[in-house]
């Protein structure tokens, strides 16, 4: 399994079908729209291949805030539900750790659907901790 960062729209396709299934409000040609609007404002998409195949895609942007100081921050986090428990999403989850060193962050963070009871225990198991209550306010 490689780790690589998205460089081109070329990629973007196969990157992009994965993604729908955390995010099936999108059809395909909308996620790419949106994908590359918001990579114009930072956020970036590092993805497990196998051979031809993408197993797992994480989008996350670099921040600073008083809270955390500089930061990554995971928006998107999916693994095919074909290669689940494959291990591409806990290499996926160790390479943005270790990526975050790299560029001087000190923290990781996400947020994630309370019905995500498998995700979850994924995330506790690669050693992230439940911090807080992510409140909203929708549809204004």
């Amino acid at each position: 399994m490689n780790i690589q960062l998205l460089e081109s729209d070329e990629e973007l396709d196969k990157v992009a079908r994965v993604l729908l299934q955390l995010r099936p409000k999108y059809d395909l040609d909308s996620l790419k729209t949106q994908i590359k609007l918001q990579r114009e404002s930072g956020y970036n998409l590092a993805y497990v291949t196998c051979g031809h195949s993408v197993l797992s895609v994480a989008g996350f942007v670099v921040g600073q805030k008083l809270a955390w100081g500089k930061h990554v921050y995971v928006d998107d986090l999916v693994t095919d539900e074909r290669h689940r428990s494959s291990g591409a999403g806990a290499l996926l989850v160790d390479w943005i750790k270790q990526y975050a060193k790299e560029i001087g962050c000190s923290q990781v963070h996400l947020d994630s659907g309370v019905q995500r009871f498998q995700a979850h225990r994924f995330y506790l198991r690669e050693k992230f901790n439940i911090e807080s209550h992510h409140f909203s306010i929708t549809g204004l």
